[in-house]
């Protein structure tokens, strides 16, 4: 997080981001994956507003509420609107559980927003600073066909996402890569999917930061089957308070049928069970 084609597009577009991640943001200003065990467990550690995901993971106990917003213009001049939400819930010192639901608008009913399909993820972080990887952790994660008609691929998938987190100067790096199987025929989705990214976030000046993004997701084949995707993502963060931080920006893209977006969300840390 993620599906007429081009709402299949939309959907389809986030739903494997969903799958196998989520975003990073504000991480140029908060502490690294390896600091997560030691710091202020109150606060926020943002996943949006990128398609990667970092290494860190919410502290046990606590909960964490990602939510975003984004418009979409396709080539053909339609638009589509999706809500992205996640529910991050630490689990151990290392895990945290992922709950992922995007509310979609259909054009083609009479009800203006539809709940799409719910991912539950597992993030595990393997290892801390190694000298190849930085902080590594992977996600694997599985798709529910819960979602309304035409908010869902209609198929279950089943992802696993490796990634890779590290600190380089004032800039958090996140690398990602991931790969999607679902059920069906392929006439609903490819039956095939990957995923690969790479995200930088950056301070600006106090609590404002960027974020910049490269991602892709590769030729898919089957009846539906798409060309590859490239496209960039950037746009500004703002962390309001320690557990209260927000993201705004826009997507364009670079090859393959990417819509133009424009993105706005915030992430807030609830707090402790």
């Amino acid at each position: 997080m993620i599906y007429t084609m081009t709402l299949w597009m939309s959907l389809t577009r986030w739903g494997s981001i969903f799958l196998l991640g989520s975003s990073a943001s504000l991480r140029a200003q908060a502490p690294t994956a390896n600091d997560s065990i030691v710091r202020n467990p109150h606060a926020v550690q943002p996943e949006r507003p990128t398609v990667a995901t970092h290494a860190g993971t919410v502290a046990r106990g606590w909960i964490e509420l990602e939510e975003g917003a984004e418009w979409d213009k396709f080539d053909d001049g339609t638009r589509g609107f999706i809500a992205p939400t996640n529910l991050k819930i630490g689990l151990a010192s290392r895990a945290q559980v992922n709950l992922l639901v995007n509310i979609v608008r259909d054009q083609s009913t009479s009800a203006p927003f539809l709940l799409g399909d719910l991912t539950i993820g597992i993030k595990y972080r393997i290892v801390d600073d190694d000298r190849i990887l930085g902080d590594f952790a992977v996600l694997p994660a599985v798709k529910l066909q819960t979602g309304a008609r035409g908010a869902g691929t209609g198929t279950t998938d089943f992802s696993l996402l490796f990634i890779s987190s590290r600190q380089i100067g004032p800039v958090a790096v996140d690398l990602n890569v991931g790969q999607t199987r679902r059920t069906g025929d392929g006439t609903q989705a490819p039956k095939n999917a990957s995923i690969w990214t790479a995200s930088f976030g950056f301070p600006v000046a106090g609590a404002v930061g960027g974020v910049f993004e490269v991602f892709g997701y590769p030729h898919t084949s089957g009846p539906i089957g798409n060309k590859a995707i490239a496209a960039v993502l950037a746009g500004p963060t703002l962390l309001a308070r320690e557990w209260l931080a927000f993201d705004a920006g826009v997507i364009v893209p670079i090859t393959g049928p990417q819509p133009r977006a424009f993105y706005t969300g915030f992430v807030w840390n609830f707090g402790a069970l």
